[in-house]
């Protein structure tokens, strides 16, 4: 069905009376795009290949069509397989609030890192619609405990993530493993020749339902990213926390490690945060999500897997603590705020040498992601200060009343007027809060600070105002001069053109810099990894002598003929007729060292 031809509501989509009444009562009015697309050849028994982002309405699209073919009920009629157990929960949830006027349709959900007891007896009733995750599904598949000889529609949602996890030949032995005459519905948000074989392969015929065929639509997110040397980055994210007044916020790192050791160091400065990775037990998973869905839970740390299925309207912020490795993750990220018709905004902590990745990203979606700086003492303040004042003024008359009893007794025993004692009280929920009353500096943290180059001097001229860096380590542990310039470059921002002269000996290295550079330096870096060396550095002596300014060394000249004009052998040339040409020096022999003991002996015989 074309644009132009896709009804504007449910009921011109030709779905059961039943169903339109549970999507009327969950507020649905008019189907997205990829719904007015999928659901008519779905009630036709098409297959169906469809490409749509994250939030577009795909599991609804599927989910109706499917509870329309199974509205009688049954056992194992339909198999649903998701990438992670939160979007398999998640599916299975959206299918029963679907199905809440069908009488005899009942949906099962099955997933790894969860007890077998009731995934058994659930599967044992005889479900009408099984959802799980690939892993599991095979398990009880091999266990005798799941039969899908019976099963008429197969959905493989967020195909190219079962793909990137390593499913896919699980996902085909399912496939194999049900009727021939099934038919087959495949989401993806990319097609990559893995998944575009599949699809050639098990489904007939498919009809193509492409929407936002880029899979890329993050046109109502801001996009920030903040420049911040790797070393820096717990102390950005603190600043960057602080500096958002209320909402709850998405961070994504790279790995379960880093969730934990980002959760540890927000919690002791203060913020309540959990974490959120393949380690935990479904158990701590669901705290978290009903932490998140109940906004009890301000900030949450990600990964990647973890966060795949993550469905939370109220996300208003998502920070990428570290860059992902590819378009579609980054998409998927940004995708957690901004849902439900809502602004959001996402935030990338990005090193200085992944800034063309920033500049590849804006290329490839299309859109600007403005640079920010980082927040500074003062800015935070202000929020912070700001937040209390609206924490106090929004109380009840029932709130305020009470508390007026105790302000009369307050007033009564300090002696103070009532303007000493409310500045009081306040000062005291702040500092219950940890939030600062005095006005900080206005400027920027040490490491987000960027000399500006400063070379008054001729390059080959030494600056009385230029003084040597000194770090432990040199040649021996194969130090090269990229080494240093990346590492000021890129951890301590010092311009590239301020970097003077470079002095690297067998066991130390040096380098030169502007006294102001080389203070800020032991600021922001008073140690680095130096080709994987974690050393201390410091300014070196004032009575060390630099090397002399040495004038570079020719290059060796290959051995060889060369065309005329060119190399000329070593020593005097010899001119005149040959025979009177001077002669060779004889041929010396070369002195033979002779053995530590002196002369050889003679062998006696």
């Amino acid at each position: 069905m074309g644009a132009d031809e896709a009804p504007n509501d449910f009921a011109g989509l030709g779905l059961d009376p039943r169903l339109l009444e549970a999507v009327a009562e969950l507020g649905f009015t008019e189907p997205t795009d990829v719904q007015a697309g999928t659901i008519p050849p779905l009630l036709k028994g098409r297959h169906v290949v469809g490409q749509a982002r994250t939030g577009s309405g795909k599991t609804a699209a599927f989910g109706l069509a499917l509870l329309d073919r199974l509205k009688d009920g049954g056992a194992n009629r339909a198999l649903v397989l998701a990438p992670t157990r939160e979007l398999a929960v998640q599916v299975a949830q959206a299918l029963r609030s679907f199905a809440t006027k069908l009488d005899g349709v009942r949906i099962a959900t099955i997933y790894g890192g969860a007890d077998y007891r009731p995934q058994l007896k659930a599967l044992a009733d005889g479900p009408t619609v099984v959802v799980g995750t690939p892993g599991r599904v095979i398990d009880m598949l091999d266990r005798g405990a799941l039969d899908l000889s019976a099963v008429e529609v197969m959905v493989l949602d967020e195909a190219d993530e079962m793909l990137r996890m390593g499913f896919i030949d699980d996902v085909e032995k399912l496939i194999a493993a049900t009727p021939d005459n099934r038919q087959v519905v495949l989401f993806s948000a990319t097609m990559p020749p893995r998944i575009r074989a599949v699809a050639d392969t098990y489904l007939t015929d498919p009809v193509a339902v492409a929407i936002e065929r880029h899979g890329i639509s993050v046109d109502h997110i801001a996009q920030r990213f903040m420049i911040v040397p790797q070393r820096f980055k717990p102390d950005a994210l603190v600043r960057v926390l602080r500096a958002i007044a209320r909402g709850t916020t998405l961070v994504f790192a790279r790995t379960r490690a880093a969730c934990a050791e980002l959760s540890d160091r927000l919690v002791k400065d203060g913020f309540e945060v959990d974490a959120l990775h393949g380690d935990l037990n479904q158990a701590a998973r669901d705290r978290v999500m009903k932490g998140m869905r109940a906004q009890r839970l301000r900030i949450v740390i990600a990964t990647d897997i973890a966060a795949r299925g993550l469905d939370v309207e109220h996300i208003e912020h998502v920070v990428n603590y570290d860059l992902p490795d590819d378009l579609a993750s980054y998409v998927h990220r940004i995708g957690r705020t901004g849902r439900a018709g809502r602004e959001g905004m996402a935030i990338s902590l990005v090193t200085p040498r992944e800034r063309r990745r920033i500049r590849e990203l804006e290329r490839r979606i299309r859109q600007r992601i403005e640079e920010m700086p980082a927040p500074t003492d003062l800015e935070i303040a202000g929020v912070e200060q700001d937040a209390l004042v609206e924490s106090v003024t929004d109380t009840t008359p029932e709130d305020r009343k009470a508390a007026q009893r105790l302000l009369a007794s307050a007033l009564e025993q300090s002696g103070l007027s009532a303007e000493d004692l409310a500045a009081g009280a306040l000062y005291a929920l702040a500092e219950e809060r940890g939030i600062s009353l005095h006005e900080p500096d206005d400027g920027p943290p040490a490491w987000a600070r960027r000399p500006t180059p400063k070379r008054d001097v001729p390059r080959g001229q030494r600056d009385p105002n230029e003084v040597e860096l000194r770090f432990p380590v040199g040649f021996r542990k194969g130090v090269r001069p990229g080494d240093l310039v990346g590492l000021l470059a890129n951890e301590a921002q010092i311009p590239g053109p301020s970097i003077g002269r470079i002095d690297i000996q067998p066991f130390e290295s040096f380098v030169a810099l502007p006294r102001e550079m080389a203070e800020h330096v032991l600021e922001v870096l008073p140690r680095a990894a130096v080709r994987g060396i974690d050393v201390p550095i410091t300014l070196a002596r004032n009575d060390r002598r630099p090397p002399p300014d040495r004038p570079s060394r020719p290059l060796r000249k290959p051995k060889g003929k060369f065309p005329k004009g060119g190399h000329r052998p070593k020593g005097p040339r010899r001119e005149g007729p040959p025979g009177e040409r001077p002669a060779k020096k004889p041929f010396k022999k070369p002195f033979k060292k002779k053995s530590p003991g002196g002369f050889k002996k003679k062998r006696r015989d």
